[in-house]
């Protein structure tokens, strides 16, 4: 099996949906598309495997929000780091502003007050709480907004 790796565009938040749409249109047609990935760190774009790039053309036509091939082949050495689910909690620090993206307290704003990295979770004070009462959630289920201040702005 000789294939290739292509970047194709889509609006971004809709990657997933095209990934979706695409991959049907490859189990029902048949083409030669043997993998379709959705990488998180990258927006308006998914990556797509394969024979050539005619393949995913065909695959592509008539699948909304896609806005096309990337000129060009991608190297496997830089697809592999995908592969490497690195933990959410890692890019988080301690007094970043971020969203709950699942749980109980979805869509509510906090600042993070610790972070866990063994256990991969996060404390955070709600900024809609009366009283601030620190909540540890899983680092899956929160989305940075703004990193911390920089010292500069902060020492005044």
């Amino acid at each position: 099996m000789d294939s290739k790796i292509y970047a194709v565009r889509t609006t971004i938040g809709q990657e997933r949906n095209v990934a979706d749409m695409m991959s049907a249109r490859i189990e029902k047609e048949g083409f030669e598309v043997y993998a379709v990935l959705v990488p998180h760190d990258i927006r308006g774009y998914i990556l797509v495997e394969a024979k050539d790039r005619t393949e995913i053309e065909k695959a592509l036509r008539g699948v909304a929000h896609n806005k096309g091939i990337v000129a060009g082949e991608i190297p496997i050495a830089d697809v592999e780091r995908f592969f490497e689910p690195k933990p959410m909690v890692t890019k988080v620090e301690q007094g970043d502003i971020v969203e709950l993206i699942s749980g109980p307290f979805k869509g509510e704003k906090a600042r993070v007050v610790r972070v866990d990295l063994k256990k991969e979770e996060i404390t955070v004070e709600l900024f809609e709480a009366t009283v601030p009462i620190p909540v540890t959630v899983k680092g899956e289920s929160i989305k940075v907004i703004r990193k911390e201040a920089s010292e500069s702005e902060a020492g005044g």
